[in-house]
């Protein structure tokens, strides 16, 4: 179950500030873009305008053939921090999320149960918080945006606070997901290892305001990482000497992507 994302000359200022310039963005539907980009290049503004949390200063945002006035079900959200009730357990978390549906009591945990067994969690249920990793957390935060079963599901940094070794695990689990549901994803990082091992194609943005500075598809064949990368590249210090190489996925591309954030 998924839909088309569209962004049309979208553009974000605050007052007489320009924080993103206008863009053009075709999401298809059930495909995994990666947006990519140091901090403040607008990344987390698009995100915001997809999810109706920003409205556009100019242009408009679609999702199937509606225009984007608000948030809405359709769309679910995972950030960073997981914002999870810490007098709730895993299980009342995704519960309590699903209220704003309408849905009778049984049907909220039946969906809360599977959302939590898909993302490995059906032992943890009835943990509350406290009692949870912070891979388990991301999980949770991950189950309740599934369980409210949307069709394009964005993604703010999710997994930038983990451990390498759980980063890697969750990215696995991840892409799992979205194969098995066929969702539109929209995952925003600063990480090009992680754009290049999760997504199908990699959305490049810098500078201030945020633009779009390159559109790349990864290769088919490229493996997804199963282990932590060896040495990570970061949007914010992304740049690597001529003729320089780094291990990971794509690394040609990955040396243009490199190239095209240039220097810290």
């Amino acid at each position: 179950m998924s839909k088309d994302v569209r962004l049309e000359g979208a553009a974000v200022r605050y007052g007489t500030a320009r924080v993103l310039d206008p863009i053009d963005l075709d999401l298809p539907a059930g495909s995994f873009t990666a947006l990519l980009g140091p901090s403040g290049c607008g990344k987390s503004t698009v995100l915001n305008l997809v999810a109706g949390f920003v409205r556009p200063s100019e242009g408009r945002v679609t999702a199937g053939a509606a225009p984007v006035r608000g948030p809405g079900p359709d769309r679910g959200v995972v950030f960073q921090h997981y914002a999870l009730y810490p007098w709730r357990t895993a299980r009342g978390n995704v519960e309590f999320a699903l209220k704003r549906l309408g849905l009778p009591r049984a049907e909220r945990r039946r969906r809360a149960l599977e959302a939590l067994a898909e993302v490995g969690l059906a032992d943890g249920s009835e943990k509350y918080p406290a009692q949870l990793s912070g891979g388990m957390q991301q999980r949770v935060a991950l189950a309740r945006a599934l369980a409210a079963e949307p069709e394009v599901l964005l993604m703010d940094e999710p997994f930038g606070a983990l451990d390498a070794l759980t980063r890697a695990r969750m990215q696995t689990l991840l892409r799992e997901l979205w194969r098995r549901r066929g969702t539109t994803v929209l995952f925003v990082t600063h990480d090009i290892d992680e754009a290049l091992a999760l997504a199908e194609r990699v959305v490049v943005l810098g500078g201030s305001p945020g633009r779009v500075l390159a559109d790349h598809t990864v290769p088919e064949g490229t493996p997804m990482a199963s282990e932590p990368p060896v040495a990570p590249v970061r949007a914010e210090a992304a740049h690597l000497p001529s003729g320089g190489t780094a291990a990971g996925p794509a690394p040609g591309l990955r040396s243009l992507i490199a190239r095209q954030l240039g220097p810290e």
